[in-house]
Formats: C-alpha cells, structure tokens, sequence
C-alpha cells in the first residue's frame, strides 16, 4: 500500500520520482481498511528535507500509512518557508487530542546545549509524557532519541572532542529482536553528532535493551519493552548526500571538521558517495511498521491503555 501524504506535500514529487507509491486522499478512502496513524515531530531546522527522508522509508511499507507533520509551538524554524508550515504542519497542542499507531521525533541541531537550555524543551518534556497515553509506539532519533532517554530515566549525554562523523560498521547484537529481522550480523549505519550517550548508564536501567552498537561510535539502538519505545542515536534515515552536504556547508563556513569517516570513495572528497546502508534503514523502518500493526488495536481510542501495551 502507498503512504498518504498531501498531494501538494514538495516531498510528494520527489517520493513518486524515487518509485515510492504515494497516494491522494480520494484514492485512501474507497479503501475500506483503517491506516496507520504516523505523526513526524520534525525539529530539524530544514525540514522538507527530513520529510523526505522519513516518507521514503515509511512508504516502504505494504501497509497503508497516513502521515501527520507536527512541530512544536515554541520555536520557528529558519530554514523552512512560513507558508510551508501553515500549508502542512499542526502544532503539537493542535493534535494532542488524537492517538497515533506510530510518533517519530527527529533530532535537532542542538545538542551541545544543555536540554533544559533548548527553548522549547518544557513543550518537550510534555510532548514525551502524552506519548506514553496517545502513541502505541514511539521512534526518537538521533538528539530527539537522547532527549527521550533523559527526560524518562536521567540518562546523560556527555560531549565528544570531536564530532562522530561518517559511515560506521555497527554490530547486532540481537538478531532475534523483532525491529532486527533480516539484518546482517555486520552492518554500515551514517554517524553525525557531537554527543554520545555510554552503555554503562544504560545498563543500569533494566527496561532498556541494547540492540545495535559499533565498536568505535558505542550505543546505537535501544529498546524498552515495556512502553514500545526505541531509541535509535545514529541516522540509517540519512539521504546519500547528507554527510557530503553536512561536510562541505561546515568547509564553506570554515568550521572545524574532518572528512567523513569511510563514506567518500578512496576518501576522495570529489567523487560522488556510495549509500550503503539503504536496504538495512528500509529494514528497520518495515519491520517497526510491521509491529505497529501486528500490535496496534484496531480502535484508536484504545490506544494507551494497559491491555494494549503488548510485548513486542
């Protein structure tokens, strides 16, 4: 089944270009099935780029999905025009009546900053407490996923000398976990931040299961149980030119930044990247889908509640 997005989405001709099946709303309602409820809480400052992003990977699915952009009311993206965000985006207070199947909340360029420095960290704080009541399962990425892990059990961030940066072989350590089936015992997974957390603070809270890691770049995945929630700190979302793009606008800038680790051919900047991580993020993406539907109850009302709080 295609993912519903609207028509005018700019993400809508790029995901049709790519062969990702889309479809419009007359054609979702002669369909007599209920879709996927998704909502995409997007930080990031650019974000029909992370739209894309996502939409790619959730229109992977054989499932009919109809994906909601939210944003938090306290802060105005820079890089994204206002008409856009009016045209296509509710603000979290607009939709914290509904239930959602699915939440993702993306990362955000803030991370050095302390969280309780972030200006919209207290809307923040409320948004990850109604999706324990309104969300079957929630998918935090990259800061958003450090956000998450801190606010519901004091997992810290600690700051890097220098930014984890470049493709990065990542280990399962799970492979009977349901988000891992189909997944190489070895792995490529795209690295970009400047923080990490530590297994050892991890480890300390049992809820938490460690499912995919690297020997250089640490934690990458975790699981809790008990509230469907994954954390996943790195970024398989990432189109092929991200990390190109990321190191030449910091080049451009004159920031201080090292060439992506294992991402340009022969780490030579002037050829053209290889994505190697693409079939593993569809993977994910179609096996957390997956579970959301296996588990998910048919009325949304009913979402929350403890006899749905299945074990995945």
């Amino acid at each position: 089944m295609p993912i519903k997005i609207p028509d005018t989405l700019p993400a809508f001709e790029t995901l049709v270009d790519e062969g990702v099946r889309v479809m419009t709303e007359t054609v979702a309602i002669r369909q007599d099935i209920r879709p996927l409820q998704i909502g995409l809480l997007n930080l990031m400052p650019n974000k029909i780029k992370t739209e894309v992003q996502m939409a790619r990977l959730i229109g992977a699915t054989p499932l009919q999905v109809e994906l909601s952009l939210v944003r938090v009311n306290g802060h105005r993206p820079k890089n994204t025009p206002e008409d856009h965000l009016l045209a296509f985006y509710e603000t979290w207070e607009e939709v914290k009546g509904r239930k959602f199947d699915g939440f993702i909340i993306t990362g955000a360029p803030v991370e050095t900053l302390e969280y309780e420095e972030v200006t919209y960290w207290q809307e923040l704080k409320r948004i990850f407490d109604w999706t324990a009541t309104n969300v079957h399962s929630t998918l935090n990425v990259c800061w958003g996923a450090m956000a998450a892990i801190y606010h519901f059990h004091g997992v810290p961030k600690y700051p890097l000398k220098e930014k984890a940066f470049g493709v990065y072989r990542h280990q399962n350590l799970k492979p009977s976990s349901v988000y891992l089936n189909g997944f190489s015992d070895d792995f490529a997974v795209p690295v970009s931040r400047w923080t990490e957390v530590r297994r050892t603070d991890i480890e300390r809270v049992p809820e938490l299961e460690i499912l995919m890691e690297s020997k250089e770049m640490g934690v990458c995945l975790v699981h809790e149980q008990s509230c469907n929630r994954l954390y996943m700190f790195n970024h398989v979302e990432y189109d092929s030119t991200s990390l190109s793009e990321e190191y030449f606008r910091d080049v451009d800038a004159g920031a201080p930044i090292k060439l992506p680790h294992d991402y340009f051919p022969h780490n030579d900047a002037t050829l053209p990247p290889q994505n190697r991580w693409r079939s593993h993020a569809h993977l994910f993406f179609g096996n957390w889908i997956n579970e959301i539907y296996q588990t998910t109850p048919y009325e949304l009302e009913k979402i929350g509640t403890a006899s749905t709080r299945l074990s995945f």
